[in-house]
């Protein structure tokens, strides 16, 4: 990487930034250096090139040492906003960044303090596996004494009743470790017993 750390993530965020609010339809190419092997790549879309470019700061965020240069660059609140967009893949890429943001002590603080729980938690009713599974865990993280009341409300107690009945053996495993280790008796009780006299809610995402 030529440049150095903080000034490339800010040249993708800005990158990205420009690209979403201009339909600038030129090729990313800070996207393109990461992801492509080709040194003639085909001309991309705009909504490849705001994928692409959304992935890149996904994949960043899997390392601790680039959490205070997001942070920084807001990249947290990018995130964010992400979750509300059309795009099931600008949505998938979003909520794997969250999900791997939220380990850190300081990322989970401000998640929760952005009020990042609903819309984590209305990410648990799209369609995308990869998108359901980041949220699920996402959840387990940014679960703490004082959240603990939104990340295992009712609904989402339900929810996770439900995945654990499904045929998709990482949901199902995921959703039952979520009962098990992060809802009390008493809550999957409750959520049973109310699932029994309801409508089927959230539906299970696509194999």
């Amino acid at each position: 990487m030529e440049l150095g750390r903080l000034e490339y993530l800010q040249a993708l965020v800005t990158e990205f930034q420009v690209t979403d609010s201009t339909g600038n339809k030129r090729r990313c190419s800070l996207a393109l250096s990461v992801s492509s092997v080709s040194s003639h790549p085909p001309p991309i879309s705009l909504a490849e090139a705001k994928e692409q470019v959304l992935a890149n700061l996904a994949n960043f965020a899997y390392d601790p040492s680039n959490y205070e240069y997001l942070r920084q660059l807001q990249v947290l609140d990018l995130f964010l906003d992400m979750l509300t967009e059309d795009s099931e893949t600008l949505v998938e890429f979003a909520m794997g960044g969250l999900c791997n943001l939220c380990l850190d002590k300081t990322n989970k603080e401000y998640i929760l303090e952005a009020n990042g729980v609903e819309p984590i938690i209305n990410c648990l009713s799209s369609s995308n596996e990869e998108t359901v599974v980041s949220a699920v865990t996402t959840l387990m993280f940014l679960t703490t004494t004082q959240s603990r009341v939104q990340t295992t409300a009712l609904p989402v107690v339900e929810c996770m009743l439900r995945f654990s009945l499904s045929a998709n053996t990482r949901l199902s495993n995921l959703a039952s470790i979520f009962l098990q280790d992060y809802c009390s008796p008493l809550q999957v009780e409750e959520a049973r017993n109310l699932s029994k006299h309801t409508a089927v809610g959230i539906p299970l995402p696509k194999d």
